[in-house]
């Protein structure tokens, strides 16, 4: 039968089971008889990139000790529900574990965590006060009637968000009211091998992609328009394989995958493209007032790597100062335009027309071409220059040459 709610287990019987250390805590889901189907022992660490009124943030806080299991948590219904840990903190914070199983295996299939952007001890100037949702699949598994165990950080990256779980010790389908003996160890926690396998070859780099597709983004504030672009965006990545080799991966940005949306502000203008892989891609464009010139200011990225040693890669730079123009005029390049944000990630965008703050009637002010564009244009018009040089010094010789023939001797 569904459990009502779930309740923590008495502090003292949790000290005679050697179950409280350090800031960990123990959730405990009953049934309606009072017996125990799910027990779980972790910290938490969340680490959330929300959007505040002077830009993007990221918010790093711990599930406090204060958390508690929410009544709808359930130990499930055979045949038409799963059970469920769901537990609550802060101001309308949750994190739910639903678990499922088969003969002789359970697992956590989703992990999900619903954040309240209105709580300004958390996510302090957030530009808005929406509760979001968001969840990923997790690798928490083990064998029935066997604990959960694992001592290693274990990351779950969700787009912007990413719940590490500390010292994790997790059963569900319980039978005896408490954890059981045996345990299944997660992956992180396995020893290396003493002696070690012949080493496998390196993961070949695939092919680079083709140049992306050309999309136009626009972030508007009622009825203005704050911000105008089109552009192919291809994220070059390096970081560590699973074998430990070093590998460097090129991804495009599919806009036909890609949601964009944005904040338009007095000095900063953000447009932000979730697409695969729980990507989150933001770029933040800010302004010299003084010298009239609006830039690329910072790149924040956020994505996961099923191939990495740590799937979840995070990387941002907020010092830089890149597609640079005029207030009211826009800034294009045909060229590629290479943008390194960090040392492990780099960004190439193609056929860029971009322009941020002054923008009037949506379209596109006076175009400043970028360098790459006019260097590329003065090579065939010095190529040109110095072939019409050269036919002019050919033509100059004939005619001398021509002049002097004609002369010949005169009459005495």
């Amino acid at each position: 039968m569904e459990a009502p709610g779930g309740a923590r287990r008495p502090l003292l019987l949790l000290l005679l089971l050697g179950l409280v250390h350090g800031a960990s805590a123990v959730f405990v889901v009953r049934n309606s008889n009072g017996t125990a189907c799910i027990m779980a022992n972790f910290s938490a660490v969340f680490s959330v990139i929300y959007e505040s009124k002077s830009g993007y943030k990221n918010a790093s806080f711990e599930l406090p000790a204060t958390a508690e299991v929410q009544n709808t948590s359930s130990c499930g219904r055979e045949n038409t529900s799963n059970p469920s840990l769901q537990i609550a903190f802060g101001r309308g914070h949750v994190l739910a574990l639903n678990f499922t199983r088969n003969a002789t295996l359970y697992s956590v299939p989703l992990l999900s965590f619903v954040y309240n952007l209105s709580d300004s001890d958390l996510f302090p100037n957030a530009s808005s006060k929406d509760i979001k949702t968001v969840g990923s699949t997790t690798d928490i598994k083990a064998d029935i009637d066997k604990r959960y165990r694992c001592v290693s950080d274990s990351k779950v990256p969700m787009g912007n968000v990413t719940v590490t779980l500390q010292d994790a010790t997790i059963q569900a389908y319980l039978w005896n009211n408490s954890f059981s003996q045996a345990e299944s160890r997660c992956r992180q926690d396995m020893p290396s091998p003493t002696t070690a396998p012949p080493a496998p070859p390196s993961p070949s780099p695939p092919p680079k992609p083709e140049s992306p597709s050309v999309s136009r983004y626009n972030v508007s504030d009622g009825n203005a328009t704050c911000l105008l672009a089109s552009m192919g965006l291809q994220l070059n990545l390096t970081y560590v394989h699973r074998d430990n080799a070093t590998v460097t991966r090129v991804f495009n940005i599919n806009p036909n995958k890609t949601k964009p949306s944005g904040h338009c502000g007095a000095q900063q203008v953000t447009l932000e493209l979730q697409s695969e892989r729980s990507t989150v891609l933001v770029f933040q464009f800010g302004m010299n007032a003084s010298s009239g010139q609006y830039f690329l200011q910072g790149v924040l990225l956020n994505t996961t790597l099923p191939d990495a040693r740590e799937p979840a890669f995070s990387a941002s730079n907020s010092s830089l100062r890149a597609l640079q123009a005029t207030l009211g005029n826009s800034y294009k390049c045909n060229s590629e335009e290479h943008v390194r944000v960090t040392p492990a990630f780099s960004l190439s965008i193609f056929k860029v027309w971009v322009q941020a703050f002054q923008v009037k009637g949506d379209k596109f002010g006076s175009v400043e071409e970028c360098l790459l564009d006019q260097d590329s244009m003065l090579i065939p018009i010095a190529v040109g220059g110095a072939l019409a040089g050269l036919v002019l010094v050919v033509l100059i010789a004939y005619l001398i040459g021509r002049k002097r023939s004609h002369a010949g001797y005169q009459t005495i």
